[in-house]
């Protein structure tokens, strides 16, 4: 992305804009001067629809000598782009978050689905750890340990010291002594071609360069792919009362990789039930990022989430080496889509 700290761009705020409104720059390359504006900043929004860009330059797009433009317009090379708009009433998230643990270290708690846990530009106070520091306003350092995706649910390990904040990071980058085990929804039976229940899967990943979105991984045996181990373990399958098919898995990380098990599922035949990304349209991404999700997206989607838990998370303590495991319950949302199906 082009986009430039709003610090480093000149510009003049438009006529007529509320004082309190917050640029976004985007510098043009020179690669693509003469571009239509909305096709340029389609590209720079990745997550965004070709549509809801469109309204955005409509509605917010002006030079930086505050002249309005349009979607027509033709980029410049080292032209700036300015998408005016208001402060980010954020959107809200849940706020409950169980505790499952705790000590003089560290505090595991059960991450609700759709609470993210680092700030981003659409959600900077309702977050995991402001949430916590709210709760706790007297502890004097609160720091996660690892992350897990906004969607995903289950334990996460916040640490309550320096000390153990670095041992556990260290710990878990090399995998020592650490078991991670997650509970998927899917849409099938994960099948490697034998029939097999459980197994142990190996299946390189790398960013997808040609998908626009920019966050999307693909399977790849290249050099420099990222190498990634999964182990499967299918638990029960049900049936929709149309007659389709669903399974609970159990899956177990050898590896750490992003998107690694959603990935590893849908090359298997059986993506997350929910997952918009590696789920059967992708461009569901762009139009939940948008807020624009329609009722046939809905009713595909069946979750308004993926359907993956952080189940169980075992290791030594970083600090005192005693085992430490930590589980959360299946969340009510899981468990009411699970309750619903029916025996196969």
């Amino acid at each position: 992305m082009t986009r430039i700290r709003t610090a480093d761009a000149t510009f003049v705020r438009p006529v007529g804009l509320s004082e309190s409104s917050v640029a976004s720059v985007l510098r043009v390359p020179p690669e693509v001067a003469g571009q239509r504006l909305d096709v340029f900043v389609h590209s720079q929004l990745r997550r965004t629809s070709r549509t809801r860009a469109q309204a955005i330059v409509r509605g917010s797009a002006y030079d930086a000598e505050g002249r309005k433009l349009e979607p027509n317009d033709r980029v410049r090379a080292e032209q700036q782009v300015l998408l005016w708009r208001p402060p980010w009433d954020e959107t809200p998230v849940p706020r409950d978050v169980p505790v499952l643990y705790e000590d003089d270290h560290v505090l595991a708690v059960d991450k609700p689905p759709m609470l993210p846990v680092h700030p981003t530009a659409r959600y900077h106070h309702n977050t995991l750890i402001k949430i916590l520091q709210a709760a706790r306003p007297t502890s004097p350092f609160l720091s996660l340990g690892h992350r897990l995706d906004r969607e995903t649910s289950g334990v996460m390990l916040v640490s309550k010291t320096r000390a153990f904040d670095r041992a556990l990071k260290k710990q878990l980058a090399a995998r020592h002594q650490v078991e991670k085990t997650y509970t998927a929804i899917t849409w099938g039976l994960p099948d490697r071609g034998d029939g097999a229940r459980a197994f142990r899967y190996v299946l390189g990943m790398q960013l997808d360069e040609h998908n626009r979105l920019g966050v999307k991984m693909r399977a790849s045996d290249a050099p420099g792919a990222l190498h990634a181990v999964t182990t499967f373990d299918v638990e029960a399958a049900r049936r929709a009362r149309g007659g389709r098919l669903y399974a609970r898995v159990k899956c177990g990380l050898e590896t750490g990789r992003q998107h690694q098990i959603r990935l590893h599922l849908a090359s298997l035949g059986a993506p997350v039930v929910g997952d918009k990304l590696y789920g059967p349209d992708d461009r569901t991404f762009a139009r939940a990022a948008d807020g624009e999700l329609t009722p046939d997206d809905a009713e595909m989607l069946e979750l308004p989430r993926h359907a993956l838990h952080a189940a169980r998370l075992a290791l030594s303590h970083p600090i005192t080496g005693a085992p430490l495991v930590i589980e959360a319950p299946l969340p009510r949302d899981m468990a009411e889509f699970w309750a619903a199906l029916l025996p196969p």
